[in-house]
């Protein structure tokens, strides 16, 4: 009898932001040429979203961003997942100098379906760190859902474009729902390329 492979497809949602040039240009155009090297054998895009010009985070730190979302569906786990798109990272020049600061690419892993990775405990501690802490404090290994997703424009409103009905399984809000809880002014400042 022949063995068969019982690789569990698995949907992420990712976030993908650049604001400084790399030798495939603008940000947007390296946005647009990852999008071509995330398609392998083990990651399908199954959705994407429209890329967006926003404001660097934290306000003034930099350049405008370029940032958008897509869905993967992959038999990776989350680590591989992450390791993978670090390995990309890494490919357009990214260095990991300053948290929040200027980068040529970012690929952040927003959500692993309703999981809590690696707890809700641990979720929790990330979510509720305050905000001074949280400019030089990162968690050493992978915690999902992204802890501070729900406060930012420039990830809701691409994720938006993506899952709009995706549920947050600790927030139990849609992302629309965590869109719409947020101020005009930021989301106003998201603007569509």
């Amino acid at each position: 009898m022949m063995a068969h492979s019982c690789a569990k497809t698995r949907i992420f949602h990712v976030a993908l932001g650049g604001n400084v040039e790399t030798s495939h240009g603008s940000p947007q155009k390296t946005i647009e040429t990852v999008l071509f090297s995330l398609a392998n054998d083990e990651l399908r895009i199954t959705r994407q979203s429209l890329l967006y010009d926003t404001p660097a985070f934290p306000e003034g730190s930099g350049p405008n961003f370029v940032n958008g979302v897509v869905e993967i569906s992959t038999t990776l786990s989350e680590q591989d997942l992450l390791e993978r798109l670090h390995d990309i990272e890494a490919e357009y020049g990214r260095k990991r100098i300053s948290r929040w600061g200027a980068r040529t690419l970012d690929l952040d892993i927003l959500a692993s379906g309703q999981d809590i990775v690696p707890n809700s405990d641990f979720w929790q501690f990330w979510h509720d760190l305050p905000a001074e802490r949280q400019q030089t404090e990162a968690p050493d290994t992978l915690v999902l859902p992204h802890p501070r997703l729900h406060e930012r424009a420039f990830v809701l409103v691409p994720f938006n474009d993506v899952a709009p009905d995706w549920c947050h399984p600790v927030l139990g809000l849609t992302v629309r729902e965590m869109l719409d809880a947020l101020p005009a002014k930021v989301k106003n400042e998201v603007k569509p390329l």
